[in-house]
């Protein structure tokens, strides 16, 4: 049986879109979270990108004592790489596939698609779009980690085991420790994939110099079609 579909957040472009990025939120928060970047994107190029940011669905999190909040999965033990929460991270991975096919049914190409997360959503972005059998433009993974790294070495596709990723991590950060993003973008570089890592003053959190960053990676991933 299939998952709900996403509800989403979509901020489309002055001119019609020629790019999507698909942004997914981290726990607790919702799909308006990045939504303040996307000007500061468009002035740094991403002019006629589309933005999905879609709400996780809300679900018990055992670590929150089954608070119920928006989650891409449960979180079961203090340490987040410990007993992962497999079935969640699959489910999301089966609710972004349908995002990714919808942007390709509205006429846009794998090839100019990037797929992004923060935190949880960066779990589930590198977990889906390694998969994905059509070729992608990137991921963009910020303050995360890779766990059923296992898993990947057996599943990952061949149109995006050498996909261009975007790695951002804060050295202060709290609740994704630094280590297992290092070592995330060892696995990474491992399977093949072109990882761009950047670290920055911050704990778990964005600044301003990373979404810089980031406007030169979509840049590059994403450049500019005629028409």
């Amino acid at each position: 049986m299939s998952e709900p579909a996403l509800s989403c957040v979509e901020l489309e472009p002055p001119q019609a879109a020629n790019a999507t990025v698909i942004w997914l939120h981290g726990l607790g928060a919702d799909g308006h979270d990045f939504e303040p970047v996307v000007p500061q994107l468009r002035q740094l190029g991403a002019e006629r990108t589309r933005f999905v940011f879609p709400h996780a669905p809300r679900i018990p999190v055992t670590i929150n004592q089954g608070y119920v909040m928006r989650a891409w999965y449960d979180i079961i033990a203090p340490s987040i790489d410990a007993r992962p929460d497999a079935a969640g991270i699959r489910r999301s991975q089966g609710q972004l596939l349908a995002l990714i096919e919808r942007e390709e049914a509205r006429s846009m190409p794998a090839e100019r698609i990037v797929v992004a997360g923060f935190s949880q959503g960066g779990v589930i972005a590198l977990h889906t779009a390694l998969r994905y059998p059509r070729r992608l433009a990137g991921i963009m993974a910020l303050s995360t980690y890779l766990p059923l790294a296992d898993d990947l070495a057996r599943e990952v596709s061949q149109a995006n085991q050498h996909l261009p990723v975007f790695m951002g991590h804060g050295l202060d950060d709290p609740l994704v420790p630094l280590g297992l993003a290092e070592q995330a973008r060892s696995q990474l570089t491992a399977f093949g994939a072109q990882v761009e890592w950047h670290s920055y003053p911050m704990p778990h959190s964005v600044c301003a110099e990373e979404i810089a960053n980031i406007g030169t990676w979509l840049n590059r991933v994403l450049p500019p079609e005629p028409g």
